[in-house]
């Protein structure tokens, strides 16, 4: 059977998994609307089993999704391992050549600046529409952690990943925009996006993307066809609920599992973050992988029940936990 037979075969045979119960969506709809909701979106084994938009907002309308927008590039390295044009363990000064006489800068890896384990300060003035050079700035941002062991989320080492892409790609007459676009957005029916470039060109990789509901749902029904992805993505190591722009919620099979708000520790200096230990929700499926904005925005797929979940909002205190538990706790499979 060819691998793409295989593929398919695996995706036919599979059996739908039990919908989610209507009360309970309800339930979660409810509270999303109470809380600055915007549109909340739900689709199981391919099916929209719910659609609303409150408090003004309606379908076709684009919405900022903040950080939702790192995974959409952290995706470019995948399509960039499988074309050879990089591994992910090679280290950085490989191609940024003028790190490699620096002796911390030189062994920073290209799959650290995706876990934000680089050690590299987060430079957020990088997220400023009229920044003049983010590359630059990028290059040259102090470590303020250790390598490989100090979890740091921020713009800076993303805007490093763009010139490395950027290096990587030149000979080949490409611009890494144009590589998102054609092996990330294009496969997902997305055309091209709003980057926020700076004075010199280069988009902002942590932030920009406006998306619908159903535009940003399109990335969950991709990432439940593709299980390799999804095994990518369950954690760093240094930050074990984190990976390449995407959040789990592997820990809460852990009796010792603690439910994090992750937009209230981003809040807190890096230095005085905990991620022990930490998951969105016990009550909800551990195989949970989310892409969170600020303000409420949230992708949530959970590949065992085949659901994709979309909030938009404008929400000041987002409570996943709280979220998720009204549409998990005490559902069976």
């Amino acid at each position: 059977m060819t691998p793409l037979l295989a593929i398919l075969f695996f995706f036919k045979a599979s059996p739908s998994a039990a919908t989610l119960p209507a009360e309970r969506i309800q339930a979660a709809a409810a509270y999303s609307a109470a809380h600055g909701g915007h549109a909340l979106l739900i689709k199981q084994n391919g099916k929209i089993l719910h659609e609303s938009y409150t408090n003004g907002h309606t379908k076709n309308e684009p919405h900022r999704i903040y950080s939702g927008t790192k995974a959409f590039w952290c995706l470019t390295a995948f399509a960039a391992e499988k074309d050879e044009l990089l591994k992910l363990d090679e280290h950085v000064a490989d191609t940024i050549t003028e790190w490699q006489s620096d002796k911390r800068r030189s062994k920073i890896t290209v799959r650290q600046l995706l876990d934000f384990s680089s050690g590299m300060e987060p430079l957020f003035g990088l997220h400023e529409n009229d920044f003049k050079n983010r590359t630059a700035s990028a290059l040259k941002a102090s470590l303020v952690g250790t390598t490989g062991k100090s979890f740091i989320y921020g713009p800076a080492a993303l805007q490093v990943y763009h010139e490395l892409l950027a290096r990587k790609l030149k000979e080949k007459k490409q611009t890494p925009t144009r590589y998102l676009e054609r092996k990330v957005l294009g496969p997902l029916d997305l055309g091209a996006q709003r980057c926020l470039p700076d004075q010199h060109g280069a988009p902002l990789l942590a932030s920009g993307f406006m998306q619908t509901a159903r535009q940003w749902s399109e990335l969950g029904t991709w990432l439940l066809k593709h299980p390799e992805t999804q095994n990518a993505l369950r954690s760093s190591g240094t930050n074990s609920a984190f990976a390449f722009g995407f959040w789990n919620n592997h820990a809460a099979e852990s009796k010792s599992a603690r439910e994090v708000d992750v937009e209230s520790m981003l809040d807190k200096k890096w230095s005085a973050q905990s991620w022990r230990n930490a998951c969105l929700c016990r009550s909800a499926p551990a195989d949970l992988i989310a892409c969170i904005g600020s303000y409420g925005q949230r992708l949530y797929i959970v590949p065992s029940r085949k659901l994709v979940i979309v909030r938009l909002a404008k929400d000041s205190k987002p409570n996943d936990a709280q979220m998720l538990r009204l549409l998990f706790a005490n559902v069976k499979n």
